[in-house]
């Protein structure tokens, strides 16, 4: 039976773009299969008390500035540099977090293919509807028939019940990943989850 990572993931989080392919690959070095769990980051700040690092952190003399150190030394051990802060950051992803809830569990990795070089490459403005419409005509999904399905009452909800499920389980950001059990945040885990995989 093939090991399972799940990914607690929002597109907002610039670190969800981070981890995406390099969590990939070691689902292929490990024959495991990645389950995305859409939340919502906002919800998950509020009903934890957290807030996004650059906020947290701006008064703490040096650190946002060693952070993007780690940052780009991450971005350059996995050949990343394609990588952009996004010119609208941050920005409200819970139509496109919705779309991810709409779809089946094995449906939701193209969409996340489809949709993060745009937002993390490209600088795309998620609020655009016609230029997110074609990214995701361009990925092979209808985009009306998901944008239609954003708006779906239990799409709504079901948004909210996984972020709630995932405060419940002790996550508080994003990206929260769990292998048998254990709860692993942030992309700095990757060699810890490769050790769980491994045993």
């Amino acid at each position: 039976m093939s090991k399972i990572i799940e990914l607690i993931f929002d597109f907002v989080s610039p670190n969800a773009y981070l981890i995406w392919q390099p969590i990939k690959a070691l689902a292929a070095k490990h024959d495991a299969t990645i389950l995305v769990t859409p939340t919502f980051l906002g919800g998950m700040h509020k009903l934890t008390g957290n807030a996004p690092p650059f906020v947290r952190d701006a008064d703490v003399k040096g650190k946002n500035d060693y952070s993007m150190l780690e940052m780009n030394r991450f971005i350059q051990k996995h050949g990343l540099t394609k990588f952009k802060m996004n010119p609208k950051f941050p920005f409200n992803t819970i139509t496109l977090q919705r779309m991810l809830v709409a779809l089946a569990p094995d449906e939701r990795g193209a969409l996340v293919e489809a949709l993060l070089p745009g937002i993390w490459e490209q600088g795309l403005d998620v609020t655009d509807a016609e230029a997110l419409g074609k990214i995701l005509q361009d990925g092979g999904f209808d985009a009306e028939a998901l944008f239609a399905k954003t708006q779906d009452p239990a799409v709504k909800q079901g948004l909210m019940d996984n972020t709630d499920h995932a405060v419940e389980r002790g996550a508080f950001g994003i990206p929260t990943m769990y292998v048998d059990g254990e709860m692993y945040f942030g992309k700095e885990r990757l060699e810890q989850i490769d050790e769980q995989l491994s045993a």
